[in-house]
């Protein structure tokens, strides 16, 4: 299927690895020029000379904090400067900590929700009015977390419930204004992050690997765990021409583990 993607412009938060190369990657492979952003220059240096020779395009690149309040305007003035326009944002970055409640320091705290929650925020605001001159979109990359309380998840549930609600905001805005907004919420993916997460039950229960990827899987009553790969299918769908009816959904792509409404 051509998504219709070629020629257009795609700004990449939390590029550097992960979900971010994924959806960046198949976006790339749509034909979407690229701007890659996120704090480690060398990682995304790194990605995109990968997307560069499995696609042969090369990116745009923005280092930044998006804890830095000026990092969200930079990036979309770099993706402006490099291509002239912009039609896609993809806001896929942050990383907030697990762990109990009662022992996790206010900083934590702090800085989840500034570099996800506040970060897309000002990224948003950064990118629409030229997303509204290409009746472009929104991506926001969230998280199953947002669908039920976890006593080890209390910062990224709530960073990734307000997000959800952010993304309807959004939508109900980008109705009038011409662009689309959406979230895609991943549960379980093949990321540098679900690895350090393996490697800590391994540690905690003194158990194998394959222990510790059953002891994750088990309980969510799936097979196997998902590849950044697949949440950038969806992704460059929901950019596509072909998602124009699609406007504040807010998908899960988890193989079936959340069951809730």
């Amino acid at each position: 299927m051509d998504l219709e993607l070629r020629g257009k412009v795609a700004l990449i938060t939390g590029a550097g690895g992960g979900i971010g190369t994924g959806i960046a990657t198949e976006l790339a492979r749509e034909g979407a020029d690229l701007c890659l952003a996120g704090r480690d220059g060398n990682k995304l240096k790194e990605a995109g000379e990968a997307i560069a020779g499995i696609s042969g395009r090369d990116s745009a690149v923005y280092a930044g904090d998006l804890r830095d309040q000026k990092t969200p305007s930079a990036a979309v003035a770099t993706a402006i400067a490099a291509f002239g326009r912009l039609d896609l944002l993809v806001n896929c970055a942050g990383d907030t900590r697990r762990g109990d409640f009662l022992q996790m320091p206010e900083q934590d705290w702090v800085d989840g929700f500034a570099v996800k929650f506040h970060g897309y925020v000002r990224m948003t605001r950064a990118a629409w009015p030229h997303l509204c001159e290409t009746r472009g979109a929104i991506i926001n990359i969230v998280g199953i977390g947002a669908r039920a309380g976890s006593a080890e998840f209390t910062i990224g549930g709530s960073v990734n419930a307000a997000l959800l609600n952010f993304t309807k905001a959004m939508a109900d805005r980008g109705i009038r204004e011409g662009v689309r907004v959406n979230a895609i919420n991943p549960g379980l993916i093949e990321t540098g992050r679900l690895g350090r997460n393996i490697e800590r039950l391994m540690r905690d229960h003194s158990c194998s690997r394959d222990e510790a990827v059953s002891r994750l899987l088990a309980p969510r009553g799936t097979t196997r765990f998902g590849s950044p790969e697949e949440i950038g299918w969806l992704a460059a769908f929901l950019a596509s021409p072909k998602a124009a009816f699609i406007q504040g959904a807010l998908i899960d792509i988890d193989g079936g583990s959340t069951r809730a409404l």
